[in-house]
């Protein structure tokens, strides 16, 4: 398939050395976007408890137009793409978009999965459980956040709106980022990646070439010029192509060369016997 040493050696060292980097580039920048992505749902974890300690007065003293205006000003934070809070049977009490309060939460969303997902609702979930990547309606991507809020004592026992103890979970913060910057930071990183890959192939395939070179290449060639010399002028060189065939060619017209110097000898060496 190929027609000199170089090309056998190099070709198959490249496709080698290409196949292994782009593999490990491809775990890599999955392990980095895992990594990523955990990190900002941390943050946004963070973010969405805040939000609930923020709210935790207005709602033991049923201040609605605080509840109101406190989600409003951090829905109208740049990157904040929605931030509601339901109640605990899905309808939509607090809400950044206006046009959603009183409407009921569809239970087969994703945000609604993970707790509704059996008969009987989880009233915990981990922050990796909590976390859901989409497309809203505008053709934004999203990391919404959905944290439970809990029923404390302060709860159970406020003046303005009583809950029973045994009710864990009072309603549910919804919130979601844009997820833009994100998705421009992975973008970054992999095309730094890919101009990454392609300097280790350069330099690799370029210092194998070299090396071979050095090593290989240039003492054959010396080896098949020395032998090609030996040859006698009748005798055309075929079109090989590869060195190691012509090597092999050199090497047999050498050998019938030594054989036919050898049975010209011989019949000599007899005549000079003959004579003494």
């Amino acid at each position: 398939m190929f027609r000199n040493v170089a090309a056998r050696a190099i070709i198959p060292v490249s496709l080698a050395v290409t196949g292994f980097v782009v593999v490990c580039c491809i775990l890599l920048y999955g392990f980095i976007k895992k990594d990523i992505f955990k990190d900002t749902v941390y943050h946004e974890t963070n973010l969405a408890n805040t939000v609930v300690k923020a709210t935790h007065y207005n709602m033991l003293t049923a201040d609605q137009e605080g509840m109101h205006r406190i989600v409003t000003n951090i829905g109208s934070q740049d990157g904040v793409e929605h931030v509601r809070i339901f109640n605990r049977k899905g309808v939509i009490s607090y809400s950044s978009d206006g046009s959603e309060l009183g409407k009921a939460v569809d239970r087969e969303s994703a945000g609604c999965k993970g707790c509704h997902n059996s008969p009987s609702p989880r009233a915990t979930l981990g922050k990796m459980e909590q976390a859901r990547h989409f497309v809203n309606r505008r053709g934004v991507p999203v990391i919404a956040i959905t944290v439970p809020i809990y029923n404390e004592a302060a709860c159970s026992s406020a003046a303005c709106h009583v809950h029973p103890e045994g009710q864990k979970v009072l309603g549910t913060l919804d919130i979601g980022l844009s997820a833009a910057p994100l998705e421009e930071t992975l973008t970054v990183i992999s095309s730094r990646m890919l101009v990454f890959c392609l300097m280790i192939l350069v330099l690799t395939i370029g210092g194998v070439a070299a090396i071979l070179r050095r090593s290989v290449f240039l003492p054959l060639n010396n080896l098949v010029e020395y032998t090609s010399k030996t040859r006698k002028a009748d005798r055309s060189h075929p079109s090989l192509g590869c060195e190691i065939e012509t090597l092999r060619y050199n090497f047999q017209l050498m050998e019938e060369q030594l054989q036919d110097s050898l049975g010209t000898a011989v019949p000599e060496i007899a005549d000079s016997v003959d004579e003494a």
